[in-house]
């Protein structure tokens, strides 16, 4: 079809128009309200901020047909409802300081989003007055009406998105859903650990789907009992304190054992001046911090809040508020990778109390398929020339071990005094690799291989932190052409780098010229590593690649340099392996994260048993 002529047939001026206050709202309810979930976190959010103590969310459908949330806030006036309602209305903010932020709704926009998407009603009463409640639908406000209230606040969202049903195509199953709503309270309890929480679903028989009461005492002991209360003991158990302060930004928070790590990351949780987030930079920093304890398959498990001045972070990112830009990005990453290394190297030799578990689910007593009784035993044959009452009774049992046994036994110390060590005295040595060593209220199982390399890894690490990384100079300098943004970007660290080894320096606009690499690294693609460090610049802002590198080849001079299974160790040297494990930190867990002892009390033991 041959095009029209543009100087025949123009075509016509489109006409600028204003949008209705509906079509408004619509439009923002879209990037505020983008599940029942976010809806949840905007109605506790403002709970939170009205001073509650108490706050109970019910939900019906996945949240799809209702969501309510009550609490016992200030409440809102009678004469304040239709302006509550109405956008870009806030008692938070003035208007005047946008960065000064010390709540977590600022915007205006939940209350009237939310009513143009559905059906809403606000019910509310201030001390002193009377209750009053107002009604929103599909963006038509009614008038204001007395209700019967005694104190707070009570949101009522229903039939959400049934004006704008397009949207609803998009929601998952109701129990997705419901999983999404219960997720966003269990974050904002982690948050508010003095504020008691209640999630039910209605949508048939009223069930209790969360709750956690208020927390009392200081507040790493709120937060330590909060965390119990939504993670489980298990990570209650196995998480560590964190406390650390850098340049006027502190962070606090729990931080789980290497040996306690997940498969996904779904047990990360962290918050910006009490606001739960999800930003790209923080994820990065506590994955780094980890990197040294942890295969790439495993992940870290945390609680971690970031305390820092208002006007140091942007919370006015996206209106969901969910991302954060920090002014000193580096400040922040370093503090929680210093921070959070630190916490772990004071624990010491110190593994997860799940690995004990995990071992005693592992053994399996023997369970006959049918009972025998004595009299059913079959009696050997006595000989033609012996009778049964011939029969010695007092010969040896046969055992049916093997003559030689797989462990050889040390005789116990005339002073026994390593058994009050935390990893007790070593009284065998199995399979020429594990050591059985006896405490004072159990046993524990080392792993000699996985310990020794740990152990080793550990001292390449100090001399590499006291001397330095050794470079080698390249016979000919390797030119790198890059574009002038990135060659700025590398040359800005390479005082970092030097360091580690890697000397560059600029060669001409958008180049660098590589002239020394890490000599541990031995011939290595100079090009591919100074982009691969560009890369993860461009990300993150900051670079771990080399580092890495260099740890895992002191990480595989560990493993060489260690003892080797089959070896036969005497008891000096495995109560020396012990002790030594006692006084470096990380010993817990083997270069990959794995536990290099198991820990099994008497009490774990006399339940095998049945004894218990």
């Amino acid at each position: 079809m041959a095009a029209s002529n543009p100087n025949i047939d123009p075509q016509p001026t489109p006409t600028i128009r204003q949008l209705d206050e509906a079509a408004i709202n619509r439009i923002a309810a879209g990037e505020v309200v983008e599940r029942p979930a976010s809806a949840v976190k905007e109605l506790v959010e403002n709970a939170i901020d009205a001073g509650a103590t108490r706050i109970e969310v019910a939900y019906a459908d996945g949240g799809k047909s209702l969501i309510r949330v009550t609490d016992d806030g200030c409440g809102i006036r009678a004469d304040d409802l239709p302006l509550a309602l109405s956008r870009h209305a806030t008692s938070k903010i003035d208007g005047s300081d946008l960065l000064n932020i010390h709540t977590f709704g600022f915007r205006g926009e939940a209350l009237p989003s939310l009513g143009a998407v559905g059906r809403l009603t606000v019910t509310s009463r201030v001390a002193g007055h009377d209750a009053a409640e107002l009604s929103v639908s599909g963006g038509v406000t009614a008038d204001v009406r007395p209700a019967a209230l005694t104190r707070g606040t009570v949101v009522e969202l229903r039939d959400l998105f049934y004006a704008t049903p397009a949207r609803l195509k998009f929601l998952r199953s109701d129990r997705a859903e419901a999983q999404a709503i219960g997720d966003v309270v269990k974050r904002l309890a982690m948050a508010e650990p003095f504020v008691t929480f209640g999630l039910t679903d209605v949508s048939k028989e009223p069930r209790t789907v969360f709750r956690a009461e208020a927390t009392h005492g200081d507040l790493f002991d709120a937060l330590h009992a909060r965390l119990r209360q939504i993670l489980g003991a298990d990570f209650a158990e196995n998480a560590i304190p964190v406390d650390a302060e850098r340049e006027g930004v502190t962070l606090t928070g729990y931080a789980a054992l290497p040996t306690y790590s997940r498969g996904a990351a779904v047990a990360q949780f962290l918050f910006v001046n009490g606001r739960p987030v999800r930003d790209k930079l923080l994820i990065g920093a506590l994955r780094a911090a980890y990197m040294d304890f942890l295969s790439r398959d495993r992940h870290p498990a945390a609680a971690l809040f970031i305390e820092c001045d208002p006007t140091r972070v942007d919370v006015n990112v996206h209106p969901a508020k969910s991302e954060v830009r920090f002014r000193e990005p580096g400040v922040v990453r370093g503090l929680i990778v210093s921070g959070l290394r630190h916490a772990l190297a004071e624990a010491g030799h110190r593994a997860s109390t799940t690995v004990a578990d995990a071992t005693l689910g592992a053994f399996q007593p023997e369970r006959p398929s049918a009972v025998v009784y004595q009299m059913d035993r079959p009696r050997p044959d006595p000989s033609p020339q012996q009778t049964w009452a011939d029969i010695p009774t007092d010969r040896p049992f046969d055992s049916g071990f093997a003559e030689a046994p797989a462990a050889r036994v040390e005789p116990e110390p005339t002073a026994p005094k390593e058994i009050h060590h935390p990893l007790g005295a070593a009284r065998a040595h199995l399979h020429e690799n594990y050591i059985l060593s006896q405490t004072e209220d159990g046993m524990i199982l080392v792993d000699a291989h996985a310990a020794h390399e740990r152990l080793v890894y550990e001292q390449l690490k100090t001399q590499r932190a006291e001397n330095g990384v050794p470079s080698q100079a390249l016979l000919i300098p390797e030119v790198v052409d890059l574009s002038d943004a990135d060659a700025s970007r590398i040359l800005a660290v390479s005082d970092d780098l030097a360091q580690l080894g890697l000397g560059i320096e600029p060669f001409g606009p958008g180049a660098v010229a590589v002239r020394e690499t890490p000599a541990i690294l031995g011939n290595c693609d100079a090009k591919a590593l100074v982009l691969d460090i560009l890369d993860e610049l461009t990300d993150g802002g900051n670079s771990t690649t080399l580092g890495a590198r260099i740890d895992a080849v002191l990480s595989r001079m560990a493993c060489h340099g260690s003892v080797r299974t089959g070896r036969r160790m005497q008891a000096d040297e495995m109560n020396a392996l012990l002790r030594q494990m006692e006084a470096t930190p990380h010993s817990g867990q083997c270069n990959h994260g794995r536990p290099t002892y198991v820990e099994l009390k008497l009490s774990d033991i006399e339940k095998l048993f049945g004894r218990a």
